[in-house]
């Protein structure tokens, strides 16, 4: 969303809609590595709600894992930070719910 607001110089307005509501779900965070240009935005989201609105954030990673994530440590450890400053941890085991939901265990059911 933010590179195609780049293109068309509207990075501003994407970032108020992603700014504007009282709770952001960042959902499968960390499924890759974030170049420079999303690790600068997802710090300025972060930095931005800081204090001012929620977060969630769903991963299959270990927030530990997070920083190697990030081209830049100190962007990152500072993004950590904030995070971390007021935030619940919910570490979740078990079998995945989406595979609880395949065709094939819904059959055997």
């Amino acid at each position: 969303q933010f590179a195609q607001a780049r293109i068309h110089n509207d990075h501003a307005n994407a970032m108020k809609e992603v700014l504007k509501p009282k709770l952001l779900i960042i959902d499968d965070f960390g499924l890759s590595s974030l170049e420079h240009e999303q690790a600068h935005d997802l710090y300025e989201v972060v930095a931005e709600r800081h204090n001012k609105g929620s977060i969630i954030i769903t991963s299959n990673r270990p927030p530990g894992d997070w920083l190697d994530l990030f081209p830049d440590p100190v962007m990152a450890n500072s993004l950590m930070d904030r995070l971390a400053h007021r935030a619940h941890h919910i570490a979740m085991k078990g079998e995945s719910f989406r595979k609880r939901l395949s065709p094939e265990r819904r059959n055997q059911q």
